[in-house]
This record gives structure tokens, sequence and C-alpha cells, in this order.
């Protein structure tokens, strides 16, 4: 309950001189992870946070299903439909080519020879999230539909990669530390995927179909409606965990069945569920912070810092860069795209999934996953969250197109 109390304090602490801290580009993420290290380090800490228990892994899911269910749901209008085939670059060759990259830095900075738990590695740390650069969203010296093209493939890409993450994790509970398999839990994570796919269709496509009836026949008002969609990813959570399936990969599945139909429902019908979103991905900050004070206590393995700025950096860029060969972009914009990759909730959230799954049939593992997930984001939030402001303005600079104009060939 202190956890509670204090993480909403700062919160609304932060709220009160958001416009001017935001000048010195601390954004809300930045801010609670702050106050996060400052009030849990130390040997007599004020607030402590256990997350290896069931209902803190549970609590985690139910965050990541509400913000899979956002995502999923919040691309722009037209952005899709204009940008398809820079958008298929991004999330079918880019993301597949960043994993493989993954995947190779892991198995050269960790040569074990367990390519599940490399894998691992990769899938955690790749996932992109904007929340450390939210701003530069906002930033009108980006042009509008290269702030859609990237919020539709930060918010896309990790849902794409939670039933890949869901695999890799079974993999590497299989394998544990003996290297031999154990149990049948790669067989378990398909039929889990299969299955949070039926619940996401189910909760999804009926439930947007219902409220667009119910709004267009007269018979709600726009806060029921708000508190309907609300009620969407939690249910498509708790179907999903009641059928044996993810939880969470429910989520973003009916997040994309109901898509279609949010388009049709009052304005400010989303708000809700992402301000919802928001805060409890807030408060989850918070506890980042106190992550941050754990890893850097006991032992703590000099690789990671490593890997994590490879991650951050060539792991990301160059399949970007690859992938927009021949896209008709201009060398400022295939340049801002592959660097703006931020690491978030996303991977803080498969980093403590991935910790709590491996804990009990490797340790070592599930600590290392941990420091790299923790360092990773760490770093993000001063390569990506302290910098997006001077970033935006070289852009600017460079590009020569202040007012944000389309180039030919984006799309």
């Amino acid at each position: 309950m202190i956890a509670l109390v204090v993480s909403m304090a700062t919160l609304f602490a932060w709220a009160l001189v958001a416009g001017r801290l935001v000048r010195w580009s601390i954004t809300a993420p930045v801010a609670m992870t702050a106050a996060g290290v400052v009030l849990t380090v130390g040997p007599h800490p004020l607030v402590t946070v256990s997350l290896t228990t069931s209902d803190a892994e549970r609590a985690v899911e139910i965050i990541l299903a509400v913000l899979l269910f956002t995502d999923a749901i919040a691309a722009p209008k037209g952005v899709v439909r204009a940008h398809r085939r820079l958008l298929a670059r991004l999330l079918l060759v880019a993301l597949p080519l960043t994993v493989l990259a993954g995947v190779l830095v892991g198995g050269l900075l960790f040569p074990s020879g367990r390519w599940w738990l490399v894998a691992l590695f990769a899938v955690v740390t790749v996932a992109v999230d904007l929340a450390p650069a939210a701003e530069l969203i906002k930033d009108g010296r980006l042009p509008s539909w290269l702030r859609g093209v990237l919020t539709v493939e930060t918010g896309l890409n990790d849902g794409i990669l939670a039933p890949v993450f869901l695999f890799f994790l079974a993999g590497a509970e299989a394998y544990g530390d003996s290297g031999t398999p154990s149990g049948e839990p790669l067989g378990r994570a398909l039929d889990a995927v299969f299955w949070a796919v039926v619940a996401g269709v189910l909760v999804g496509r009926p439930g947007g179909l219902l409220l667009r009836r119910a709004w267009r026949a007269g018979w709600t008002r726009p806060s029921a409606v708000r508190l309907g969609i609300l009620a969407l990813p939690l249910a498509a959570y708790g179907l999903g965990i009641l059928l044996d399936g993810s939880g969470f990969i429910a989520a973003f599945v009916a997040g994309l069945c109901f898509a279609r139909e949010a388009r049709a429902l009052p304005a400010h019908a989303l708000d809700l569920v992402e301000d919802v979103g928001a805060l409890l991905s807030l408060a989850l900050w918070f506890v980042f912070g106190e992550l941050v004070t754990q890893a850097f206590t006991g032992d703590f393995d000099g690789r990671v810092v490593a890997y994590a700025a490879l991650s951050l950096t060539v792991v990301r860029v160059l399949p970007v860069l690859l992938a927009l060969l021949g896209s008709g972009l201009r060398r400022a914009d295939r340049l801002l795209l592959a660097w703006l990759g931020p690491r978030g909730m996303a991977t803080i959230v498969y980093g403590l999934l991935a910790f709590n799954g491996l804990a009990p049939v490797d340790p070592h593992a599930a600590d290392l996953v941990g420091q790299l997930m923790t360092m990773t984001v760490l770093m993000s939030l001063v390569l990506h969250g302290l910098t997006y402001g001077p970033v935006a303005a070289r852009y600017a600079r460079y590009a020569g197109r202040p007012d944000g104009s389309d180039p030919d060939g984006a799309g």
C-alpha cells in the first residue's frame, strides 16, 4: 500500500509541473523511474515491491493486456492504408531481421550453445515502445506521416512479438540449465497461442458489433461506451486464461478485431481505456525503478551492458536500414526511423514474465534476463528519452521540411 501511495504521489507531482519538465526531456516514465530508484535504494528502502508472486505476475499480465489492446486499436485513421508498404517493410522484414540480429549478438556475447535462451534474450529486448520518447510523437518538427508510421509500428510490433515470446520462453523453460528437454512446454505454448486467438476473436468482434449497434440505435451513452470498451481487454484476458491460453495475446487479438468497429463509435470513446493503460504503465515504471536498484546488487554480468548497447543501436538500426532500401524515403527519414527504437513497457513486462518463468528451472538465466531487460530499458531512457528534443531539431534542419510535408513514395 505504501508503494501505491508513493507512486501515485510521484505521478501527481509530475503532473503539476509536466509542462516545465518536458523542456528538459523529463517525461513521465523518466520521472517515475527516477522516483522508484530513489525510494527503493539502500538496505532499508522506504518502498519495496515483490514481483515474484503469482498475483504480481497476473497483475503484470493484465497491464500488458490493456496496453496491447490499446496498441491494436490506436493506429491513426488512414495511416495503415496510406503507408502499408512502408509498414510491411518495418513489421514483416525489419522486425524478423532485428530478432535474428539480437540472437546473433546474444550468441556471440553468451556462447553457451543454449539458443532457446539467447532467442528469448532477443525477443525481450527488441520490442519497441515509444513511451521513453512519447513527446516526439507530438513534436511538430516531424512530419505527420512519419509520426503516424512510428505510432503504428510501435503499437503493433509488441503484439506481433507476443506469441514469439511465449514460444521462446517455453523453449527456454523446457531445456532449463541442463540442456535436455523436460515436459512438453513447447506444445503447451502452441496451444496457448491458438486458444488466445479464439478468445480474442470471440470477445473483440462481437463486442465491437454490439457497441456500434447500441450506439447507433441510441440505447447507450458515451460514458457507458467508454466503460464497455475498457471491459473488452479484461474480458478477453480472462477468457484466454479460462481456455488455457495466453490472456495478453487474447487481448491483442481482441483489439485487432475491435479496431474497425471503433471508428463508428463516438468521439473520445477510446479515452478511458487509453488513460487506464497509461496510468497502469506509469505505476509499472515506478516499479522498474526498484528493478534498477536490484540489477546492480549481487553478481552483475558486464556483458549485459554491451548487449544492451548493441541492441539499442546496431541490432535495431541495420535491419531497419536494410528493410528500407528502395523504399523511396529520403536519408533523413530512413535514419530517424532506424534510430527511433525505444524500449519500454513491453520489454519490462516480457522481462518480468521471463524472469518468473525461468526462476524455478534456471535461476542464473532468470537473473541474466532480468539484468538484460533492466539495462536495455535504462539505457533507452537515456538514449531516446533524453535526446528526442535535439534529434527532432536536427531532423528538421537536415530534412529542410519544417512544414512536415509527405515525401513522394513514402508509402
